[in-house]
This record gives C-alpha cells, structure tokens and sequence, in this order.
C-alpha cells in the first residue's frame, strides 16, 4: 500500500513539473523578440531617436524605442545610449 502512495505522489509532482515547463514555454513564446536581433530599426526612427537624443529627452527616445519595437525598458534605454550619430562620408 506504501508502495502505491509513493508511486502515486511521484506521478503527480512529475505531472506538475511538466505542466509548469509548458506554461513556461508558453509565456516565452509570448513574449516580443528583440528587434534587433535577425533585424533593426528604420532609419525614421532612428533619426527620431537621435533627434530626441541629441535634444537632452532621453525618456522619450526610450518611450519611443518601446513602442515601436515592443523592448522592454532596459533593452530600449541600452539601445538608445548605443546609438550614436554616423559621421559623414568623407
């Protein structure tokens, strides 16, 4: 009888591991991909970007970056940092 309750309690946490990998595979699988991974951003919103930059609006640049790509705010304040204007050919 012990035997069956083991068996019983071993069935049910490996059945509650495997749902909880699911759920887990499902909320990655939900979330926005980085843009700029396999892509980037378009040159109009970049030249927002370093407008709002260069104009001291940082949070806008972020808030921007957000919307448009779908990141998440450290991602977006990352990327907008990096950003830096491209010298012109000479």
């Amino acid at each position: 009888m012990s035997n069956l309750i083991v068996i019983l309690l071993l069935t049910a946490v490996l059945a509650l591991v495997i749902i909880g990998l699911i759920v887990l595979a499902v909320r990655i699988a939900q979330r926005p991909r980085n843009t700029l991974v396999g892509g980037g951003i378009g040159p109009e919103l970049l030249q927002q970007v370093l407008h709002l930059k260069a104009t001291g609006q940082f949070d806008q640049a972020v808030f921007l970056v957000r919307g448009e790509t779908g990141m998440s705010h450290r991602a977006a304040a990352r990327l907008v940092r990096k950003i830096r204007p491209t010298p012109p050919p000479a």
